[in-house]
């Protein structure tokens, strides 16, 4: 209940933004934050890949964004991230940047190779452990809660070398590795935890579109040097949701009473609706809510 009220409350504030003109009353007052309900999260979010940089500094291993993006061509400007926001060694700018703004709440996502820079095919890296330690510690003496996404789409580019990253069953055990790491870790002071996110963009882009790595893609939809957009896509989406589902099961089994946490995972989900009233457009409505909001 306590995880439906908090995504309730975050979809509320999402709406707000986007129409504003219905967050007001009908006097056409200034919305306050005493209008929302205490426990309302304000909050900021990002990923490791866009705004850490840091490339392959203190320990970190190459992922598949690093690889991709150093490929001309791959990315508009053949821009990297590199360097990014350089949030690696600005966090604590950058917190500072969160209380000026009146937040109490970021969502931020671990990098896998900072963590394990070869997957599980190498040691754990402990000044990536460090530098979150005093990331969340940061947080936390600001009053700001932190919420953890432990995969927003970027892998270890040595799972990628050795059996093909998300379209090997491998990496599910690989995942629930990293995941296991990330709660003894981190789970004695993060209460939030996000498996994943978004992985059906993730699957879309991948695999069907060929727009981020591994750029696998097949006629209609491109003409990537490699991939096929009619099976690879389910295949990676299997995958995922089961190493989703392990990572899950393990943190309820051994670390949820101890550490009193809660985890989910985060779509891109969309509505649609039949174009005609006949069994053909249903079905292909009944797909597209599957594949974007059935995980």
């Amino acid at each position: 209940m306590q995880a439906r009220r908090i995504q309730f409350l975050f979809l509320s504030f999402l709406i707000l933004l986007k129409y504003p003109s219905h967050a007001r009353s009908s006097d056409d007052e200034d919305v306050k934050r005493s209008h929302f309900p205490d426990g309302f999260f304000f909050g900021t979010s990002t990923s490791s890949y866009q705004v850490e940089g840091a490339y392959m500094e203190d320990g970190k291993g190459l992922n598949n964004w690093d690889v991709f993006s150093h490929i001309p061509g791959n990315t508009k400007n053949n821009d990297n991230g590199d360097i990014a926001d350089n949030h690696y060694y600005r966090f604590l700018e950058d917190i500072e940047l969160m209380c000026s703004l009146g937040t109490n709440a970021y969502r931020f996502s671990i990098s896998w190779t900072r963590i394990l820079p070869r997957g599980k095919f190498g040691q754990v890296n402990p000044r990536g452990i460090m530098f979150y330690n005093k990331l969340i510690d940061n947080l936390l003496e600001r009053g700001i809660k932190p919420f953890v996404t432990i995969h927003h789409h970027d892998i270890p580019q040595e799972l990628v070398d050795r059996y093909g990253g998300w379209l090997s069953p491998l990496m599910q055990e690989d995942f629930v590795y990293f995941a296991e790491i990330c709660f003894k870790s981190f789970g004695d002071r993060i209460k939030n935890w996000i498996t994943m996110n978004e992985p059906n963009l993730l699957v879309d882009m991948s695999y069907i579109r060929g727009w981020y790595p591994p750029a696998h893609c097949s006629p209609p939809f491109g003409n990537c040097s490699a991939g096929n957009s009619d099976i690879e896509p389910p295949i990676a989406m299997h995958n995922m949701i089961l190493g989703h589902a392990k990572a899950v099961k393990l943190y309820r089994e051994l670390f949820q009473l101890k550490q009193g946490g809660s985890i989910g995972i985060v779509g891109n989900t969309e509505y649609f609706e039949p174009l005609r009233d006949n069994e053909f457009d249903r079905q292909a409505v009944s797909r597209a809510l599957a594949f974007t909001n059935a995980w």
